[in-house]
């Protein structure tokens, strides 16, 4: 899987991955590239990063791109940061690195 394998890990509860977080962007786009220094992926936001309107996009955003209700994204760790972790719920660790590996163009 190049460089997307080892991005996405297992939970108990679903998957995980990184995300650096670009708020106030002309549109959202997700995922907008992979940060190799940060070893996450990208994420652009048109919300600006003030009460809370950007992580609530930035969850809106995930759920739809992994076609899973809000309720089952959150943001674990980084909440006042631009480089966050997220817990996706219910998914399997393979449909979340093969749905990332395609955006990505096989990164």
């Amino acid at each position: 899987m190049g460089k997307i394998s080892g991005l996405v890990k297992k939970h108990r509860d679903g998957a995980i991955f990184n995300l650096f977080v670009t708020p106030g962007a002309k549109s959202t786009i997700f995922p907008s590239g992979f940060n190799k220094w940060r070893n996450c992926i990208e994420i652009m936001i048109s919300s600006p990063a003030k009460d809370n309107k950007a992580n609530k996009e930035v969850i809106r955003t995930i759920a739809d791109y992994f076609e899973k209700p809000v309720e089952n994204v959150l943001i674990i760790s980084g909440a006042k940061n631009r480089l966050k972790s997220v817990l996706i719920k219910d998914i399997s660790l393979e449909f979340a690195s093969e749905r990332l590996k395609v955006s990505l163009n096989g990164l």
